[in-house]
């Protein structure tokens, strides 16, 4: 029997338990029945790192995950936290005012290739090391003489003992070890930025949640998204649309995944922040709510900044510009910034992180980006510190490091040779297999130069 990972029902009411909890309604006397009714049925939590249990539902088990499900969805968080653009905007007392198209900022080229390599040397440090707890992460860089890490993981010199109590990501250690890197492989941190990239070059500055969708259907392998994404594609191929296709039956919606898509807005927005957030916005709105699109839209800000800014408190200040001040998000980003700002020592920075954050998943929004800022921070420029602060934080290690290595290379204008490739990256989008760097990051400057009449 197949066993699809984050959308078969029965493994999908733990999640939303969970959700629940984080998102105001955990204490909810609804939401105490349902989960009453779901362990005296013999459902079972939400593991902490699969995507699917293991064997068959017991009969009966997933009619009435659907069932719950349903329930969940049809009781509001009370948090003040809108997932609407307007209501977003209305919320943020410092939201940054949009630059008319005639007065865009001109990136420099070097910043935009900066991004563009910095998003992949962060992403290819951090996948062989993904799913790997920071215990493991600390002894396998302390064993192979990469710690603080300053350089890519390798297995030379490992010992045995380490490497089979801390096992790399299976998927990636083939390719993107020190000694076997040729290029930049496959990940979804880099498709997503190429579908943005296809998103902008086919529809402009104009496109639609729907587009975003439809490029989605045209050009993006079922097999190839996770979590959210896979339960948002799930709701497409059902007939669901914007933004339905966010909240039928996706615990997931907190999560990173629209965090990670919305770099190339930022850079197609240089030094406009609210345009950048509004465009992650409409890409966001397909698969997240609430602290998953402030993810992305924080995202999308700091890298339109990153691409004229002096410095990294600058960046910050953007992001945060866009997220509603009461959120989740914001409150962890803010403590986050202040802890890294006050204390030099990075891992006593993630353990403050794990305290407030460690209930969460691992691949959640608000732990992640809480990391990357204090990353920033305690990279203050320097690329090889951010994005080893990154990786060493130890929850999605590539999806973190990849957007911090974004916003430190368009801030320095490069990054160091030592972490650029040979300049191909591989890619299972139509069109994208084998594209260079470089000509990723010329499109890219073509889009925010465009026309400004």
């Amino acid at each position: 029997m197949i066993r699809l990972t984050w959308v078969q029902p029965e493994d999908l009411v733990g999640h939303e338990l969970r959700q629940a909890a984080e998102d105001g309604r955990g204490t909810l006397p609804e939401v105490a029945a349902v989960a009453g009714r779901w362990h005296a049925a013999g459902g079972h939590d939400a593991p902490p790192r699969a995507g699917a249990s293991p064997g068959p539902a017991p009969e009966g088990l997933r009619t009435l995950a659907g069932e719950l499900l349903d329930e969940l969805a049809a009781i509001p968080s009370p948090l003040p936290e809108p997932s609407e653009l307007g209501e977003i905007v209305a919320s943020c007392p410092g939201w940054p005012v949009s630059r008319p198209r005639a007065r865009q900022v001109r990136p420099e080229p070097a910043r935009v290739r900066g991004a563009w390599w910095g998003r992949a040397a962060g992403c290819l440090l951090g996948k062989p090391v993904e799913k790997i707890p920071r215990e493991g992460i600390r002894a396998i860089a302390e064993a192979t003489g990469n710690w603080p890490i300053r350089g890519w993981f390798t297995a030379k010199g490992l010992p045995r003992e380490i490497a089979e109590r801390w096992p790399w990501n299976r998927r990636s250690a083939a390719t993107s070890l020190a000694e076997n890197i040729d290029g930049v492989p496959e990940d979804d941190d880099l498709n997503y930025a190429l579908l943005a990239l296809t998103v902008l070059e086919r529809h402009g500055r104009d496109f639609t949640t729907e587009d975003v969708a439809r490029t989605w259907l045209d050009a993006l392998p079922a097999g190839r998204v996770f979590t959210a994404e896979r339960a948002a594609y799930r709701n497409l191929l059902a007939g669901l649309e914007p933004p339905a296709t966010a909240v039928h039956r996706n615990p997931f919606r907190e999560w990173i995944g629209a965090l990670i898509r919305a770099d190339v807005y930022g850079w197609a927005n240089p030094g406009d922040p609210a345009t950048a957030a509004a465009w992650a916005w409409r890409d966001a709105r397909l698969s997240h709510t609430a602290n998953g699109i402030y993810g992305a839209m924080f995202a999308a800000a700091m890298c339109a900044q990153a691409l004229v800014a002096g410095d990294v408190d600058e960046v910050i200040e953007a992001g945060l510009s866009v997220v509603p001040p009461g959120s989740r998000l914001a409150d962890a980003v803010r403590q986050a910034v202040a802890d890294a700002a006050a204390e030099r020592d990075v891992e006593r920075v993630a353990d403050r992180l794990y305290v407030r954050h460690g209930q969460l998943h691992w691949v959640h929004t608000v732990n992640n980006a809480a990391l990357l800022a204090a990353a920033l921070v305690h990279g203050a420029g320097d690329f090889a510190a951010t994005v080893g602060a990154a990786v060493a934080g130890g929850w999605d290690t590539d999806s973190a490091a990849a957007t911090a290595g974004s916003i430190a290379g368009a801030l320095a204008g490069g990054v160091p040779e030592r972490w650029t490739t040979r300049d191909r990256l591989a890619s299972s989008l139509p069109g994208f297999d084998g594209v260079s760097i470089e000509s990723l990051a010329a499109r890219t400057l073509a889009l925010s130069e465009g026309d400004r009449r």
